[in-house]
C-alpha cells in the first residue's frame, strides 16, 4: 500500500511538473529572439519595397524619355511660396501646394522633385506659375514661359524661384 501511495504521489508530482512546464511563459531569451526575427523580416520587407519602387520607376519612366523637374528657392527671397503650377506643351504637368514643413525645407536650401514624366525627343514649352504672399501680405503671382529641348538622354530641369525683388529672373530655368 505504501508503494501504491508513493507511486500515486510521484505520478501526481510529475503531472503537476509537466503541466506547470507547459503553462509557463516563454523566457526572455525566446521573446528577444522572436523580436529580432520580426525586425529582420521588417528590414527585408523595406528593402524589397525600395527595390520595387526603383524597378517601377525604371519601367514607367525609361531613361530615353524621362524628364524630371526640381524646384528650389533662391537665397533670401522676399515672398512666401504657396503653390507652383507647371504645364508642359499647354498640358498641366503638376500642381503643388506647399505645407509649412515643405516650405521650411526649401528655405533651408532643399530641393523638391515636383515632376517626373515621359516626353518625346524634340522642342517643348514649359510654363511655370508661382503663387505666394509678399512680406507685406499682398498676393504675389508670377508666370514665366521657357522652351527646352529633350534629347535621347534623361533631362533634369531645375526651377529656381527668387521672388519679385529678383527682377526679370524671378523664375529661372536651369539644366541639372
Amino acid at each position: 500500500m505504501l508503494k501504491l501511495m508513493m507511486t500515486a504521489l510521484t505520478c501526481g508530482l510529475l503531472t503537476f511538473g509537466v503541466g506547470a512546464a507547459w503553462s509557463a511563459e516563454p523566457s526572455q531569451q525566446e521573446l528577444r529572439s522572436l523580436d529580432e526575427q520580426v525586425q529582420e523580416v521588417k528590414s527585408d520587407v523595406l528593402a524589397i519595397s525600395a527595390e520595387l519602387a526603383t524597378l517601377e520607376e525604371r519601367l514607367l519612366f525609361p531613361s530615353t524619355t524621362q524628364v524630371a523637374i526640381f524646384i528650389s528657392l533662391a537665397d533670401k527671397q522676399a515672398f512666401r511660396l504657396d503653390a507652383v503650377r507647371i504645364s508642359i506643351d499647354d498640358e498641366l504637368a503638376t500642381h503643388h501646394i506647399y505645407s509649412f514643413k515643405e516650405l521650411d525645407a526649401l528655405q533651408s536650401g532643399g530641393v523638391q522633385r515636383v515632376y517626373t514624366g515621359n516626353l518625346r525627343s524634340g522642342e517643348h514649352r514649359l510654363e511655370v506659375s508661382v503663387i505666394g504672399k509678399l512680406a507685406g501680405g499682398e498676393d504675389y503671382h508670377q508666370t514665366e514661359q521657357f522652351t527646352f529641348t529633350k534629347d535621347v538622354e534623361p533631362r533634369l530641369l531645375g526651377i529656381a524661384l527668387a521672388g519679385p525683388d529678383a527682377g526679370s529672373t524671378a523664375i529661372e530655368l536651369n539644366d541639372w
